[in-house]
């Protein structure tokens, strides 16, 4: 697991490419410049980690835009030792950023391969979330309530079951929408029952599926 001076040059760059495009968060670029991107890529693209693109990361999904991450994560407010569930592991990227930022994370992923693969590269890269397999749009209600919630697919509605899981005052981030292109929208809980929403601009992700992927360990 190397990380050298040239990636960390390259990471410099990146960070300063996202800063231009508008990200104003300091914590969540401080927190992108220390975590090694090109060791959640697939040997075939790990010289492009340091682009400001998604690329493929197998089981038909992707590692996400460093911009929309970043973007992501801003909206989210994350504070140190708040307790955040993110639906959708991927790559295990996002869960070091949140790290990174002090948070205590909850991870959840449907696809076995995926699962398994940054249940181990993540603790070795110094990460410790906790990992959980399975359907996230059921969430982890023996865990709940949850500060934070962060959906990282699309999502055609907002999951009930999460929204029961998210403390009052808590903040949640999601694409929503159908296939094509997804709202970034904020869900602030603000009574047992009472929500705001906010929206911030079109994004593309992959959707959001119910249940388990059925592959074989």
């Amino acid at each position: 697991m190397h990380d050298t001076y040239r990636h960390k040059g390259l990471r410099k760059k990146l960070v300063d490419e996202v800063r231009s495009k508008g990200i104003k968060d300091e914590r969540v670029l401080e927190a992108m410049s220390r975590v090694p991107r090109h060791l959640f890529m697939d040997s075939g693209f790990v010289h492009f980690a340091y682009r400001d693109q998604a690329f493929p990361i197998g089981a038909g999904q992707t590692i996400s835009q460093p911009y929309t991450v970043a973007f992501q994560t801003g909206l989210l407010q994350v504070r140190k030792h708040d307790k955040v569930l993110e639906i959708g592991t991927g790559s295990g990227y996002q869960a070091a950023i949140l790290v990174e930022m002090g948070a205590k994370v909850y991870t959840i992923e449907r696809q076995r391969e995926l699962f398994l693969k940054t249940q181990s590269l993540l603790p070795a890269m110094g990460y410790k979330p906790r990992f959980f397999y399975g359907d996230g749009s059921e969430g982890l209600p023996a865990f709940a309530p949850f500060d934070r919630i962060l959906i990282t697919a699309a999502a055609r509605e907002i999951p009930p079951k999460l929204l029961e899981q998210l403390k009052t005052g808590g903040r949640m981030v999601l694409p929503l929408g159908g296939e094509g292109s997804q709202v970034m929208t904020v869900v602030v809980k603000t009574g047992e029952d009472e929500y705001e929403k906010e929206e911030h601009g079109y994004f593309v992700f992959v959707p959001l599926l119910k249940g388990k992927s059925q592959d074989k360990l």
